[in-house]
């Protein structure tokens, strides 16, 4: 494997670690309490209502931006936008920004991203097709990685927060229940339609004991995160959300802010209901990442391995 190819392969990683990072810093299992409503100045019924009708839409139409700043070379922007599903986890993403291609010139200025069954699929475009006998897409299971590892703690980890992986919005208004500061902002226009704008804070620790997936850790492995995460100075985790006259989410703010710098996303969405059907690309045009990997790391010594 020549070094294009694995600077290629970097970039598909990067993009892969990209999207897993943005959906754990919201994922969760959590289920909404309270009773369904429609009064303007309680949060909590306005956002249980909504949190139902999104959980039953099962799919919507998304355009996100996150931006980081003052974390050196991954700061940057990313754009995400196409169409995504839950229950079960589907997603169609065209992504693109400075965060994809950042320190690399032979990343591609975008790159669409599909996700279906656990596993993600990567256009890397047609120069890396015909470095890899026509094939544009990477596959990426990161289910089978983890279980290749043979770390049992990295396949807890991986199961629980694939789940999770595709953004979900329900579980977004989930978890926003359980902030303790919960509170109505008041009447705002976003993308011309009329909202309601919420707001509240959750801490690490808040989000980490209402994320399912973070039960399958051990207490050792549960304390060794909360002390990786405090060493970032992240305190918690800002989030607003904008719900429109049909009682769904138009808009989804969240904010965190660490040592070294902060991180924004935004996330717009639209048409839920729409159709969601994703398809793997055909076998004969897919690489799979993790056997190439593999393949190289026993060829070490050889030209994959200075890659």
């Amino acid at each position: 494997m020549n070094k294009s190819t694995w600077k290629r392969a970097g970039v598909a990683l990067s993009a892969a670690a990209l999207v897993a990072g943005l959906a754990g810093c919201n994922d969760g299992d959590a289920k909404a309490g309270g009773k369904a409503g429609s009064g303007l100045g309680d949060p909590l019924q306005v956002l249980t209502a909504a949190f139902e009708k999104t959980s039953a839409a099962k799919t919507a139409k998304v355009e996100m931006t996150m931006s980081m700043e003052g974390v050196g070379a991954e700061s940057g922007t990313m754009e995400i936008t196409g169409t995504m599903g839950w229950s079960p986890s589907v997603a169609d993403f065209t992504m693109k920004g400075s965060m994809l291609s950042a320190g690399n010139p032979e990343a591609p200025e975008q790159m669409r991203m599909l996700m279906l069954d656990n596993v993600m699929y990567m256009d890397m475009g047609e120069k890396q097709a015909a470095q890899m006998d026509g094939k544009r897409w990477m596959k990426l299971d990161l289910k089978a990685a983890a279980e290749a590892s043979g770390d049992k703690a990295l396949q807890k980890q991986m199961t629980g927060g694939l789940d999770n992986m595709n953004q979900d919005p329900a579980q977004q208004l989930a978890l926003l229940l359980d902030s303790p500061d919960l509170k109505h902002v008041g009447a705002e226009k976003v993308n011309g339609m009329e909202t309601q704008h919420y707001k509240g804070t959750l801490t690490f620790e808040q989000m980490l004991k209402a994320n399912e997936s973070a039960k399958l850790l051990s207490k050792e492995e549960h304390d060794k995160l909360i002390e990786n995460v405090r060493k970032t100075g992240l305190k918690g985790y800002d989030t607003e959300v904008w719900v429109n006259e049909d009682g769904y989410p138009a808009r989804m703010d969240i904010g965190m802010e660490m040592a070294e710098g902060t991180v924004q996303i935004r996330a717009d969405y639209s048409d839920y209901g729409t159709k969601a059907a994703v398809e793997a690309p055909p076998a004969s045009e897919t690489v799979d990442l993790f056997k190439m990997l593999q393949e190289a790391g026993g060829a070490a010594g050889g030209e994959g391995a200075q890659g």
